[in-house]
């Protein structure tokens, strides 16, 4: 019988696990999808790389000021998590992200924790289950990228503000880390902290007399704590470059708050966010209809509050990409959680209304079978370039099927074994196996094989491995992976005339250097060529 598979029976036990054991089972649920590669890795370019590559510049030079000689336009805090990294696992794209993966793994908990507070245990573990299978969301937490750990860091002031309501005898203790967190924020993001923090006004205005956070003294002690890292830098910057380094940071935050990139307009996020949070933003709308019409006591202004001032931050702030809109996704996941229950309680019901589960069970069944007709189709007729994909249409398709499985066997076949969670269960499995799958082929985690392939060839690594590489003038995107994959640096010239006889360098060739004196290409890897001058 269907109801007595092994599937659906590991599913029922997955679910009680997350009653009595609520972290182990989120751990369960995420490190695979964290640890699943292909095997290889490679760095995204252009922001990963750069992260990775000025981490090394510190790493190497031992300068944890301004190691690139020059004033510099970000807070340096996650430059230097990425560098003590380095220094502990050693320096590889693996140490580069591990401080995001934590800093992931703990946003897990922090959800959880503040779930708790606002709903109950089982829409808090709800929530941290969808925060683990949302694509953009999953994607930097295998990212070397700031944006996950400066989220930890608002869920963990978040979180501190929270317990100091719960726990008065407490509340100085936790409002401290609150501040301290916020402050340690602009440390790792720059000004991109004040945009989450803006929006925990509604919570921190709207509900004053009832917490009295911003009339207390311990909060801006913290928020100044949290600084001081930052100042000590300033500081040791102005030494070098005076007032430049304040200013490069204040010049950076203007040109993006008036350029608009890639021609994303002001409707950008209102196409991104669903498509890169698919398919739990329309849960969320649906939590934030139920929240609206049974409005959450004390925390309805943080439940409510927080993603529409910080939506709206986002979508009047020039410069939009889709790693600015991250600070949603927690709150994405419990308003979907939100929803969810709705539907589920809807679900269980034996007379009408039922149409809306009923007919969501369908058109993800339908999904389901359309995404195996393609995986079918790729596995026969496909080339060999995308045949490698065939097994993600598949294994995603037939998932799908679970949810018009589980409806049937409720509603037309009476087995009421077949409870809400199942069918909860099964909105969560397909997206847990295709992220799953997809780092497996290393769609997530391998960004740039072909540079991958090309700095592990016999002879282009000894090469590399022996020999200082110059770099005359060599820019373009895929720049930084070049800086970071060069085991030895030699110095950035402006033509290859300038280079040592017999020597190595980097060339760029849309750039049309000059190629007047000898030289032979010991190897090209997407438009930059590895000479030697004879």
């Amino acid at each position: 019988m269907l109801y007595k598979s092994p599937l659906l029976q590991s599913i029922w036990r997955q679910f009680r696990l997350s009653a009595a054991f609520p972290y182990v089972s989120l751990l369960i649920g995420l490190l695979p999808l964290l640890l699943f590669t292909s095997g290889q890795n490679s760095l995204m370019a252009h922001d990963e790389g750069l992260y990775a590559w000025r981490a090394r510049r510190m790493f190497d030079s031992g300068d944890w000021v301004a190691p690139w000689g020059t004033v510099h336009h970000k807070t340096p805090g996650f430059y230097w998590i990425i560098a003590s990294a380095y220094t502990v696992f050693g320096m590889s794209e693996v140490s580069a992200r591990i401080p995001s993966a934590i800093a992931g793994i703990l946003c897990l908990f922090l959800i959880y924790e503040i779930g708790k507070i606002i709903f109950n245990q089982k829409l808090a573990w709800l929530a941290a289950a969808i925060l683990s299978v949302e694509f953009l969301w999953l994607q930097h937490c295998r990212l070397g990228a700031p944006d996950v750990p400066m989220i930890f860091l608002v869920l963990l002031a978040i979180f501190s503000l929270l317990k100091a309501e719960l726990q008065p005898q407490y509340s100085a203790v936790w409002r401290l880390i609150a501040g301290l967190c916020l402050g340690l924020g602009f440390l790792v993001r720059s000004f991109m902290i004040f945009l989450p923090a803006m929006a925990m006004l509604p919570y921190l205005v709207g509900e004053h007399r009832r917490h009295r956070h911003l009339a207390s003294p311990v909060l801006y002690l913290g928020l100044i704590l949290g600084f001081i890292p930052t100042l000590i830098w300033l500081w040791l910057s102005w030494q070098r470059y005076g007032g430049d380094s304040l200013n490069a940071l204040l010049q950076f935050v203007f040109q993006l708050g008036s350029e608009e990139r890639e021609g994303n307009g002001i409707i950008f996020y209102f196409w991104n966010v669903p498509l890169k949070a698919f398919p739990w933003v329309f849960f969320s709308a649906l939590g934030l209809v139920v929240a609206f019409r049974r409005p959450i006591p004390n925390y309805h202004l943080l439940l409510v509050g927080f993603p529409i001032v910080l939506f709206a931050e986002l979508s009047i702030f020039s410069t939009r990409l889709s790693h600015y809109s991250l600070g949603l996704y927690p709150f994405i996941a419990l308003l979907a959680a939100l929803g969810l229950d709705w539907l589920g309680k809807v679900y269980e019901k034996t007379q009408p209304p039922r149409n809306l589960p009923r007919n969501l069970s369908y058109g993800f069944g339908g999904l389901g079978i359309l995404l195996l007709l393609v995986g079918i189709y790729i596995l026969i007729w496909g080339n060999a370039d995308i045949r490698k994909y065939a097994p993600l249409g598949l294994i995603v398709g037939l998932s799908w099927l679970i949810l018009p499985g589980v409806w049937i066997g409720r509603h037309h076949y009476k087995h009421k074994f077949f409870t809400a969670n199942y069918w909860l269960a099964g909105w969560l499995i397909p997206c847990w196996l295709g992220l799953a799958v997809a780092g497996s082929l290393g769609l997530i985690g391998d960004y740039n094989p072909a540079f991958r392939q090309f700095f592990h060839e016999p002879a282009i690594a000894s090469i590399l491995h022996n020999q200082p590489i110059y770099f005359v003038r060599v820019d373009g995107k895929n720049a930084v992976l070049l800086n970071f994959y060069t085991p030895i640096h030699g110095k950035t010239l402006d033509t290859i005339s300038q280079l040592p006889a017999s020597s190595y360098a980097w060339i760029y060739s849309k750039n049309s250097p000059d190629l007047s004196r000898p030289h032979r290409i010991v190897g090209t890897v997407q438009g930059y060529q590895l000479i030697q001058v004879l």
